[in-house]
C-alpha cells in the first residue's frame, strides 16, 4: 500500500491542536525528538511547513490553520468507524474516564453524588473534573474534555446542549447578621448593607447592579472575589452580604449561614451540559450525558432558609 500512514493523523491533530512540538509530544506521550521526526514526515507528506518560528514561539502556517478543524472532524470520523458497533454497554465491566470541564461551585456542589453513583453503577468509570478558567469551545472541539457543564454562552453553532436544571440567585449572610432578623428583606435594606462579589475576571458590577441602576439606586461593593465558594466565605466570616447562584448551597450544609430571597427581580440562570457532535451517537457518552442530567434533577431540592 502506497497510501499515507494514517497513523499521522493523530499526530497533525495533536500538532495542530496545541501549536507546538513539545506541547503535543506531551499529549501523545512521546519524545520530543520522536515528534519531531513525526513532524518532519507530515511536511513532506503535506508538502507545507505546518510549524514554523516566530520569535521563540511556533506558529501555525496558513495551510495548517485551514486544516486545522478538517484534520480535527476527520480524525473523530476514523476513530469512530474503528469503534466497536454497540448500543449498549456493560455498566459492570465498562472502563473509561470521563473529563468533565466545571466551575467549583458545580463540584462542590453535585461532584460527590456524581462520583458515588457513578461507583455504584459503573465501578471502572473514572470523572475527572477539570478546571474552567474561562467560558470557551476549544477543549471540546480538540477533545480534552467529554462534557462542559454551565452556562450556555457563545460555544459555537454545533456545540450541542442540554439543559440540566435551572438556578437562581440568592443573598446570603451570616446567622447573626442583621439581616438574618427580617423576614423579609426590602431594596433599601439591601442597598444599605456592603456586599462581596464573585467574578472571574474581577468585574465589579453585574445583573444585580444593573437592576439597582434601571431604578436608580447603587450598592456597596467592599470586595471581589474570584468564585461563588469564596464568596460564601467571606459572608459567614464578615458582615458582607453574598449575591450566589442557589445550587451553590448544596454544599454549604453545616455552615452557619442564612439565605434569603433577594428584593430584585433578575432573570433566571440556566445550567446546561454541552457536548461536540462527534460524541452524540456513542453509546458510552450517552449513557453520562443520561447520568448527569438524571443525577443533578434528582439532587436539586430548593436551599433551605438557614444552613
Amino acid at each position: 500500500m502506497n497510501e499515507p500512514d494514517l497513523n499521522l493523523l493523530i499526530a497533525l491533530d495533536a500538532l495542530l491542536a496545541e501549536g507546538s512540538v513539545a506541547g503535543a509530544a506531551r499529549r501523545l506521550g512521546l519524545s520530543a525528538s520522536a515528534m519531531s521526526r513525526t513532524l518532519s514526515r507530515l511536511r513532506a507528506v503535506t508538502g507545507d511547513p505546518l510549524l514554523v518560528r516566530a520569535g521563540r514561539n511556533m506558529v501555525l502556517t496558513p495551510f495548517a490553520d485551514s486544516v486545522r478543524e478538517r484534520s480535527q472532524q476527520t480524525l473523530a470520523d476514523a476513530l469512530a468507524v474503528l469503534r466497536p458497533a454497540t448500543t449498549d454497554i456493560d455498566l459492570s465491566t465498562f472502563n473509561r474516564t470521563f473529563v468533565l470541564r466545571a466551575n467549583d461551585g458545580f463540584v462542590e456542589a453535585f461532584g460527590p453524588t456524581l462520583i458515588v453513583s457513578a461507583a455504584k453503577r459503573a465501578p471502572n468509570v473514572r470523572l475527572r473534573f477539570a478546571p474552567k478558567h474561562e467560558k470557551s469551545a476549544k477543549p471540546l472541539r480538540e477533545g480534552l474534555v467529554d462534557l462542559e457543564i454551565g452556562v450556555p454562552g457563545e460555544m459555537g453553532p454545533e456545540i450541542r446542549l442540554q439543559t440540566l436544571f435551572r438556578d437562581r440567585f440568592v443573598g446570603v449572610v451570616r446567622n447573626d447578621h442583621p439581616l438574618a432578623a427580617m423576614p423579609t428583606v426590602t431594596i433599601e435594606e439591601y442597598i444599605a448593607q456592603a456586599h462581596v462579589v464573585a467574578s472571574r475576571r474581577g468585574r465589579q458590577t453585574g445583573p444585580v447592579d444593573d437592576a439597582l441602576a434601571a431604578l436608580g439606586l447603587e450598592r456597596h461593593i467592599a470586595a471581589i472575589v474570584p468564585g461563588f465558594p469564596a464568596a460564601l466565605a467571606v459572608a459567614q466570616a464578615s458582615d458582607l452580604v453574598a449575591l450566589v447562584p442557589a445550587s451553590f448551597l448544596l454544599a454549604a450544609s453545616g455552615r452557619a449561614l442564612h439565605v434569603f430571597e433577594l428584593p430584585l427581580t433578575l432573570p433566571g440562570i440556566t445550567v446546561a451540559q454541552m457536548w461536540h457532535p462527534r460524541s452524540q451517537v456513542d453509546p458510552a457518552h450517552r449513557w453520562l450525558r443520561e447520568f448527569v442530567l438524571e443525577t443533578c434533577r434528582n439532587n436539586w431540592p430548593e436551599p433551605r432558609v438557614s444552613l
